[in-house]
């Protein structure tokens, strides 16, 4: 059954209350940093971190009597996992979740804290999905589709309605692109009230399920590769989703792995608001440059969720922060007399730039045993900052070996 505009606004009425209207506030910094006028749907604000909540309420409240006593499974990474869980908690409906082992500590750890039955199967998507639809047959659970149910794309839509609402004068919606139930929503309500606006999606280079689908004209596998935005990593979009998408999205993007880091880095700086991968892609489609039509644009990036580990977090930030040359690696060969790495701290410090790490290799460092390598991790302000630390080094003295 095709998804229309009268289902996104009655999903808008039917999920009032138990989804919050996420806010939508213009970034100046964002805004001076792409050049383009932004403001942020922010829907990593929902109680469990996600747009997925949405969907995942509409297609409960749907639910016969039956099939909410009996319960209901989905194979999910998680976001969509939580929302199923949160809501079935609220409504009394039991949750069973089917995730990969690829799925992030953090989401499988607060699906249990809400209550859901957690399996973790199969290496990805298409092996938990298999799982599941062995407990469908075996202990008659009713399967909720992550991005290609109906009802789930009605209830995703209404951040469409909402958006339109809060910024009426946009001219843009950047959207990231997974299985494409959000998109296809979204779409559907922006284009149905207001055909002017563009709706332009974001995928990472690693996964590509849309650009994939629009070039065959169906939706097809995309092997799975190791990405940042695991919520983007579904394998394919589903064929509901791509049927409403392939006529309302105007546009399809891909942005590299080292700029959805950047992003998500420049989410935590300049909104202060903490933003998985797949959210930051918007972002990052921006920053690299991938949508120069966009500049002088008021445009909406969709922030679809937060829900990031706190471990790779971590690492996303250093990985953040090399991108934006604001951490340099090198190996800069050293007397070991008395002096010599001293000397190299000063002229570090003469450039401007703070050493964060250093260690001393002298097993591996040649043949002269009065030389020594130094491994030095440098904070420095930008690109132009670290050519200058290498100069100042090099008319020191210090030849270097730059890590990559």
């Amino acid at each position: 059954m095709p998804v229309t505009l009268t289902d996104i606004r009655a999903a808008h009425r039917r999920i009032a209350g138990g989804v919050i209207v996420s806010p939508c506030p213009h970034s100046i910094p964002l805004s001076e940093i792409t050049g383009a006028d932004v403001a942020c749907k922010l829907d990593n604000f929902q109680r469990t971190g996600s747009f997925k909540e949405r969907g995942a309420r509409n297609a409960l409240l749907r639910l016969p009597a039956a099939a909410r006593r009996r319960g209901v499974i989905a194979a999910s990474a998680g976001n969509h996992a939580l929302g199923l869980a949160y809501h079935g908690q609220l409504l009394g409906v039991p949750v069973t979740v089917v995730m990969p082992d690829y799925a992030p500590l953090i989401k499988i750890t607060t699906c249990q804290r809400l209550g859901a039955n957690v399996l973790v199967r199969g290496r990805d998507f298409a092996e938990a999905r298999a799982e599941a639809d062995r407990l469908v047959a075996a202990e008659g659970l009713t399967y909720i589709h992550g991005f290609d149910a109906p009802d789930i794309i009605a209830g995703q839509g209404t951040m469409g309605l909402e958006i339109l609402e809060q910024v009426p004068d946009v001219e843009a919606i950047v959207c990231p692109v997974g299985g494409g139930g959000l998109i296809a929503g979204l779409s559907l309500a922006v284009k149905s009230l207001r055909p002017g606006v563009k709706v332009i999606g974001v995928e990472s280079v690693a996964t590509g399920n849309l650009a994939a689908a629009l070039r065959a004209r169906h939706p097809v596998i995309v092997p799975r590769r190791a990405t940042l935005a695991d919520g983007l990593a579904t394998l394919t979009v589903g064929a509901n989703a791509f049927a409403l998408a392939r006529r309302h999205v105007d546009q399809v993007v891909s942005v590299g792995e080292n700029w959805i880091s950047l992003a998500i880095l420049r989410m935590l700086e300049l909104e202060k608001t903490v933003v998985e991968g797949a959210a930051a892609a918007p972002l990052a489609a921006l920053m690299a440059g991938r949508l120069p039509k966009l500049r002088g644009r008021k445009v909406v990036l969709v922030v679809g969720g937060g829900n990031i580990d706190p471990a790779i977090l971590s690492r996303v930030i250093e990985k953040g922060l090399v991108n934006d040359g604001r951490l340099t690696r090198f190996t800069a060969r050293i007397s070991d007399r008395p002096g010599g790495l001293a000397m190299l701290c000063r002229v570090i410090a003469e450039a401007g730039a703070s050493i964060k790490d250093i260690a001393h290799d002298r097993a591996f460092s040649g043949p002269d045993v009065y030389e020594v390598h130094a491994d030095c991790t440098v904070e420095t302000r930008d690109r132009a900052h670290i050519a200058a630390l290498y100069r100042a080094l090099k008319r020191n003295g210090f030849p270097l070996v730059v890590a990559k």
